[in-house]
């Protein structure tokens, strides 16, 4: 069966920092070219966070440029964010989400909480 597996949430002060991690796992292959991350406020809509492009390149949300980076390694269908300077306002579930089969594949989250 494949799936998406995140890891690496938890709870962090303001200015801390994490590292998230997404691995696809069953028979899937090949889907790091799209992969990228979101992430869900508690009453607001899922918002792309950072993602690879098709042609290879990056995207990233403005609210997170210059603290996130999106990374990935093609060999293990994995990808990672690593979130810096954490504000409160980074409070959200962060979901790995790839293309498989034509269809989108999400995980199903990890908690990042970021106190003040």
């Amino acid at each position: 069966q494949a799936q998406l597996v995140e890891s690496g949430g938890g709870l962090v002060q303001a200015g801390g920092s994490l590292r998230l991690s997404c691995v696809a796992s069953g028979r899937i292959r090949g889907v790091h070219n799209a992969m990228g991350w979101y992430r869900q406020a508690p009453g607001k809509q899922r918002d792309l966070v950072a993602s690879f492009t098709r042609d290879g390149g990056t995207i990233y949300a403005d609210s997170v440029k210059d603290r996130f980076t999106i990374s990935r390694n093609k060999a293990r269908d994995s990808v990672y964010l690593q979130m810096n300077s954490l504000k409160p306002e980074d409070t959200a579930i962060y979901y790995c989400k790839t293309i498989f089969a034509g269809t989108d594949l999400w995980g199903r989250g990890t908690q990042v909480t970021v106190s003040s």
